[in-house]
């Protein structure tokens, strides 16, 4: 399995479902060392989904209700392999596998139920559920990856409208799901 990719380098490659099993194992480990500060761990981003392109970077979203416990917990976290960077948001910590050049998981720590959590989890499951959408996010994902092998700034920068507008229909799509189950 082809897992990882150097910082600041751009590559997508076909979805690969040995990437659900690697995070699945990763997930187990979280779980193991966070117990019950994590309310819940969940694989996104565009692994989790199914039949898209790539970047062969695992990201998990780990849920808490407090992000201290969470940070208290740096140093354990670190010897078994996961590597505290800082706030990538105002609402987010990051913790990377892999080291300084080469990245294999991203572990966006957030706030159960928050905006953010919830956009990584109606993402995952509106593009599962939306092939159509799902196949033009990987087909713009491929394009952009092409401009931007070596800069992985402008690749996000031009992927974001696309994700807002995605972001929306999934939140709408979610609301929907949720009151047809009532």
């Amino acid at each position: 399995m082809q897992l990882g990719l150097k910082r600041g380098k751009v590559s997508v490659e076909e979805q690969n479902p040995e990437w659900e099993t690697f995070a699945k194992k990763t997930i187990n480990n979280l779980k193991e060392i966070l117990s019950d500060h994590a309310v819940d761990i969940q694989h996104v981003g565009s692994t989790a989904i199914k039949n898209i392109c790539a970047k062969p970077i695992i990201d998990l979203a780990v849920a808490t209700l407090d992000f201290n416990p969470i940070l208290s917990m740096n140093k354990k976290l670190e010897a078994s392999g996961f590597i505290f960077r800082g706030q990538d948001y105002d609402d987010q910590y990051l913790y990377v596998c892999g080291g300084e050049a080469y990245r294999t998981v991203h572990v966006h720590v957030v706030l159960y139920n928050s905006e953010r959590w919830n956009n990584y989890l109606n993402m995952r499951d509106y593009l599962n559920s939306h092939k159509e959408d799902a196949r033009a996010y990987s087909e713009l994902k491929e394009s952009l990856a092409k401009q931007y092998p070596k800069d992985r700034i402008k690749y996000t920068e031009m992927k974001s409208a696309f994700i807002n507008g995605i972001l929306n229909k999934a939140k709408e799509w979610r609301k929907c799901i949720c009151n047809s189950s009532k």
